[in-house]
């Protein structure tokens, strides 16, 4: 945009300022328009993990739901693990001379509550001398009731690590717990009460189903 100044053909005075003054405008408003957008695509990529986080995921869902396991395949005498809400249960098949080993009456003179009487320790379905629905399979928690180590499975009587008393069952590393295969403490350990038997249900003779409580007649 031009004029003539004394004949002499110019600019008009103060337009070379406002032309920078507009551009300058232009750019200010470009800047707080694209920073505006940049926070508010901020704010949703920094929300969106943290509304996500707010709603529980599939898997979350079915962390707290029940566990169906089938048994046909476990032999007598062995042991699986299972987990349920994050923590590990033991599905044992006991054999016969297992079975037999949790009535005599020597071993329920050693055991702290052989009676199971401490009724938050077990449903009262699995109130009774083997702690269980049927006398051949057995469910339960597989953490100590002192400080929530993970015991381990030692099922042969008499074992040479444990001494010639050791009647088979559960040996707790962290602290020397002791328990039968019925999950029964013994005295004068630290651990003070049975290990947890969760409530659980047979679908058939061979299916287990772990969180759900078995309906009492």
């Amino acid at each position: 945009m031009s004029s003539f100044v004394n004949g002499v053909p110019g600019l008009i005075p103060g337009a070379a300022g406002f032309s920078l003054k507009r551009k300058s405008n232009s750019r200010r408003r470009f800047l707080t328009t694209a920073t505006s957008v940049a926070g508010i695509l901020g704010a949703g990529t920094i929300t969106y993990p943290f509304m996500a986080s707010m709603t529980p995921s599939h898997r979350a869902r079915a962390r707290g739901g029940p566990v169906t396991v089938n048994l046909a395949k476990l032999e007598p005498g062995q042991q699986i693990t299972v987990p349920w809400r994050d923590q590990p249960v033991w599905l044992l098949r006991r054999t016969p001379e297992m079975v037999h080993k949790l009535s005599e009456k020597t071993l329920t003179e050693v055991l702290r509550d052989p009676y199971s009487n401490i009724e938050s320790q077990q449903p009262l379905y699995a109130q009774n001398l083997t702690r269980s629905i049927t006398a051949e399979y057995f469910v339960v928690l597989g953490l100590c009731t002192h400080l929530g180590c993970v015991p381990n499975f030692h099922p042969q009587a008499a074992d040479a690590r444990l001494g010639s008393d050791w009647m088979g069952g559960y040996f707790c590393p962290c602290h020397g717990s002791k328990f039968d295969l019925a999950g029964r403490v013994v005295r004068n350990v630290p651990a003070p009460s049975n290990l947890v038997v969760p409530p659980h249900r047979f679908l058939d003779s061979h299916t287990v189903e772990i969180g759900v409580h078995t309906k009492l007649s």
